[in-house]
């Protein structure tokens, strides 16, 4: 069973993995994304009959909130054996040319809390069972601005390079343990079809090299592949050079994250 987020990359990863027979926790942050997150769930059980999917709703501003999502969702779908951790929010929008002194530090501490701090409670919750059955995947949605800056402020970098770390620590810890919770994550740089990137100006669209944005199918199929690839971890695919560039994806077995630590 997989846990994802209802937002344009999620509902794209959750139909990719409805047709690859797994079932799915739709999340969802609020009244004003019911509907989008049932639809989603009518969706799925229609694409696929024979998988489960259930919306479920929680603020993941605060921790207990994370927690309290786990618990909902093991009560009614079972233990989640992925984790797509994609929720997150951008708080001011100060761009690279604007004012540290716009962004509050309560602002930049309710951000990483948010992008980053309730991530970390979710695979908190959900490594026992991964350990228990000796598998899991935990997949979360960085962003090219965690390399770059970005176009948003510091306090959306910065939670999405802390993922990076994150990342980095707990492939390390626990691909060891057979191939329980092999970690990656994917970081797309500018995708069209999300909250994000609603109707997004020319000059944003000349930012890529290829004359386009993204799209939130292009995301899915590369967190499909993280998922049913066993001998990746310890990854982040930055979106930015696929858009550019050719990309060298190791296949490694953890070997360059310290293998022999």
């Amino acid at each position: 069973m997989c846990f994802v987020h209802s937002g344009g990359i999620g509902q794209a990863t959750a139909r990719s993995f409805a047709r690859n027979g797994c079932s799915i926790a739709v999340h969802h942050s609020g009244p004003h994304s019911k509907a989008k997150a049932d639809a989603l769930v009518n969706e799925l059980i229609a694409l696929a009959p024979n998988v489960k999917a259930a919306a479920f709703e929680a603020d993941l501003s605060t921790y207990d909130n994370a927690r309290k999502l786990h618990e909902e969702v093991v009560s009614v779908l079972g233990h989640p054996d992925i984790l797509f951790s994609n929720h997150g929010v951008t708080g001011p929008r100060i761009g690279p040319h604007g004012d540290i002194q716009d962004v509050s530090p309560e602002q930049f501490e309710e951000i990483w809390r948010t992008n980053t701090g309730t991530g970390y409670v979710l695979a908190q919750k959900c490594i026992p069972y991964m350990q228990e059955k000796q598998w899991g995947r935990i997949v979360f949605t960085s962003s090219v601005a965690a390399g770059t800056g970005g176009v948003i402020g510091p306090q959306y970098a910065s939670s999405k390079a802390a993922l990076h770390g994150l990342i980095r620590w707990l492939s390390l810890r626990y691909c060891k343990e057979g191939v329980v919770s092999l970690t990656n994550g994917v970081a797309p740089a500018l995708i069209e079809d999300t909250e994000m990137m609603k109707n997004p100006p020319d000059s944003v669209r000349s930012m890529i090299p290829v004359g386009r944005l993204g799209k939130s199918d292009e995301i899915a199929s590369i967190v499909l592949m993280l998922v049913t690839n066993g001998y990746m971890t310890n990854k982040v695919s930055d979106l930015r050079l696929m858009f550019s560039m050719p990309q060298i994806i190791v296949a490694d077995g953890g070997w360059t994250n310290g293998g022999g630590f």
